[in-house]
This record gives structure tokens, C-alpha cells and sequence, in this order.
């Protein structure tokens, strides 16, 4: 194998040791928890219901990303006796309840809202007080959203997909909430301002109300992603091809292996794989020596960032060699 680690390109574009990940975070918890504070305000200035539902939106989000802050230490941990294979899973447990806090703080807070709205309406005020916050909420918004996709697009470029594409399928939990939670941000101030607006033109808080029910919807629509992504992760999610096939070309590239016949790559953790593979190595030694080289392929590969452990059996001769 040569001097370059295993799948060391893939775990540089993936965000390599996850630093920038955590700076994802901390740039959308500021700005959440400033958005938060704005929005509580004018909520209570305006009487705004669809103003109310983005404070509850955001002050979800705050709580979110203290989660995510969580799921990225833990993660981090070293391995130990009793989880030889780190503690990578951990991020994808704190990233599933970040994705309940925003169900049930974000989306039952603003429907329930809503619904009372309509029921038993009430006029709102001062509607410039909230028309600026939005505007400034927006600004802090996008500021997020933009970190999120810097960090993205180094991946959707490898893996050659879309941006959204190459959020939902990375193994980086925190950069997939903090991309979700930002877009929906986004689109949900929209939906506050027309509401807002209209329920300034008409006099009739039921468009505020609407707008209310409308932004709830569209968090329980990402919050049900999120924790069905995470769901599968701590199920067990197998590397994509692309990651796959370049695994294969490494293995190949090692002089001691002649073919693979098995090769299975499942992610333990953000930018973290196991691997398990059936390898014929080269030669035609005793069971001895044929072992000992086994465990030093193995040394070798774990000795990759991106690998939190291997596991390689020999092949048996009657077995199809892979080529992808």
C-alpha cells in the first residue's frame, strides 16, 4: 500500500477529523439562539401567531445544536475494551433526539399554536417590529446556511451529486441537521412574512395562523428525515459505491493481495468505516506466515483515519474475484 492512508482523499473531502463540523455547529448555535431571542420579542410585541411558531422554530434549533455539540464529542472518544470500534455510533443517538426536540418543540409547538390562533383569534401590532426582525433573521439564517454548504460542497464534488444529494448521504450527522434545520429556517421566515403581510392587508389573523400550521408542518417534514437518516446509520448504513470502489482499488493496489472476493464497508461513525474483506494474498506460503501477513494488511489499513477496524479472512479458490 503506499504511502497515502485508506480512503485518506474520501476522509479529507468528507470533512477529515471534524473540525469543521463542530465550527458548523457553533456558527449555527449563535446564530440560532440570537434569532431566538429576536423572534421571542417580536412574537410578544406583534402578537404575531406565525412570528410565535418561528421562536419556538428557532429556540428548537439553539437546543438542537447543544445536542449536536454532544454527539460530536462523544462520537470522539477513543476505543476502549468494551467498544473496540470507538464511539462513533454516539453522534448518530444525539443527532436522532435532536431531530425529536425539533418534532415536538419546532413542529407540535407551532401547529398547536396555530390551531388556537384560528380558534380563538387575536389582531397583532406593531407590524414593523417583526418585519425587521425577519429581515435580520434571515441575514443570520442564510450566514449559517452558507457555512453548511461550504463545508458540503467538497463532498457533493467527490461524490459527484447534488448538494442536497451529498448531505443526505454523508456519514456526518451534524452537517446534515444543521443543513436541514438552516434551509427549513429559511423557508419558514418566508412563510412568517407572508403570513404577516397578509394578515396586515386583511385584518384577519387566520393567513398568521395558517402560517403558524404551514411552518409546523415543514418542521415535522425534516424532523421525520432527520431521525429516519440517523435511524438507519445506527441500523447499520454500508458505504456508498463510490466510497466502495475506491476501498477495492486500495486493497488491489496493496502488493501482498492478488485478489478480493468479499468486501463489505459499513460506517461506525461520521467519516468512520469498518472494514471486512476476503483477500488471496499473494504466494503460496504455510498457514503460519499466511497469517502473520494478514494481521500486518490489517495493522496497516487501520492505521487509516478513516478506519476504525478491519477484519480480513483469506479466500477460498473457487470464489469470483470483485471488480467494483
Amino acid at each position: 500500500m503506499n504511502s497515502e492512508p485508506f480512503l485518506g482523499p474520501l476522509w479529507r473531502a468528507a470533512g477529515g477529523a471534524g473540525s469543521a463540523s463542530l465550527t458548523t455547529v457553533l456558527v449555527a448555535f449563535a446564530a440560532n439562539l440570537l434569532v431566538a431571542v429576536a423572534k421571542s420579542v417580536a412574537a410578544v410585541v406583534t402578537g404575531s401567531a406565525s412570528l410565535l411558531a418561528e421562536a419556538a422554530h428557532s429556540w428548537a434549533d439553539t437546543g438542537n445544536e447543544v445536542l449536536l455539540v454532544i454527539a460530536h464529542r462523544r462520537s470522539r472518544r477513543p476505543p476502549d475494551r468494551a467498544h473496540p470500534l470507538g464511539h462513533g455510533r454516539e453522534a448518530y443517538v444525539w443527532s436522532l433526539l435532536a431531530g425529536v426536540g425539533l418534532f415536538v418543540a419546532g413542529a407540535a409547538v407551532s401547529v398547536t399554536h396555530g390551531v388556537q390562533e384560528l380558534l380563538h383569534p387575536e389582531p397583532a401590532t406593531d407590524f414593523l417590529v417583526g418585519y425587521v426582525v425577519l429581515a435580520v433573521s434571515f441575514v443570520l439564517e442564510g450566514i449559517s446556511f452558507l457555512r453548511s454548504v461550504r463545508q458540503a460542497r467538497p463532498t457533493a464534488a467527490l461524490m459527484k451529486r447534488d448538494l442536497i444529494g451529498a448531505v443526505m448521504a454523508s456519514s456526518d450527522p451534524t452537517l446534515r441537521a444543521v443543513f436541514a434545520e438552516d434551509f427549513a429556517a429559511l423557508i419558514g421566515l418566508a412563510i412568517a412574512t407572508v403570513g404577516l403581510g397578509a394578515h396586515q392587508l386583511t385584518g384577519s389573523s387566520a393567513p398568521d395562523a395558517v402560517g403558524s400550521i404551514l411552518v409546523g408542518v415543514l418542521l415535522a417534514a425534516v424532523a421525520t428525515v432527520l431521525i429516519d437518516r440517523n435511524r438507519e446509520f445506527l441500523v447499520g448504513q454500508e458505504a456508498n459505491p463510490r466510497v466502495r470502489t475506491a476501498a477495492l482499488q486500495a486493497l488491489l493496489a496493496e502488493p501482498e493481495v492478488a485478489r478480493v472476493t468479499y468486501l463489505r464497508l459499513e460506517f461506525v461513525g461520521p467519516r468512520l468505516v469498518s472494514v471486512i474483506a476476503d483477500v488471496d494474498l499473494t504466494g503460496d506460503e504455510r498457514e503460519s506466515s499466511v497469517a502473520t501477513r494478514l494481521r500486518a494488511l490489517e495493522a496497516k489499513i487501520d492505521a487509516s483515519p478513516a478506519v476504525a477496524g478491519t477484519v480480513l479472512s483469506l479466500s477460498a479458490p473457487d470464489e469470483p474475484s470483485l471488480t467494483e
